[in-house]
């Protein structure tokens, strides 16, 4: 194995590997808790990509009495997240309050009547 960086030799990382590098090691400890709900399985991947652009780890997992094979994608999701990044995971997923948003401030300007003219 060469000490020294040959052009040419890096290999390509797997979306596992570029998956692991976004998770914050502080997020990754403890037991799992539920953080928020889904009502099927690409709403559940959507909440998934959300915190882990936040450094959170999460998984889905099918609502209790729905764990039936046929119903594919469908069906109620839990969102699981390690228990050191609950809280974040909760702020991460909180609603922005209106006047606080990023395109409310554009759409008001964008409402408001022009006085200028």
């Amino acid at each position: 194995m060469p000490l020294v960086h040959v052009p040419g030799s890096e290999r390509e990382a797997s979306e596992r590997q570029r998956k692991a590098r976004k998770i914050k090691p502080q997020y990754s400890e403890g037991r799992l808790v539920k953080v928020a709900y889904a009502s099927n399985q690409p709403e559940a991947e959507l909440i998934e990509a959300l915190l882990l652009e936040e450094g959170i780890p999460s998984m889905s997992r099918r609502s209790g009495g729905f764990d039936v094979p046929d119903f594919l994608a469908a069906g109620p999701r839990d969102i699981l997240v390690p228990e050191s990044g609950a809280e974040a995971a909760r702020e991460a997923l909180a609603p922005l309050p209106a006047d606080r948003s990023a395109g409310a401030e554009a759409a008001s300007e964008a409402l408001a009547p022009d006085t200028e003219r």
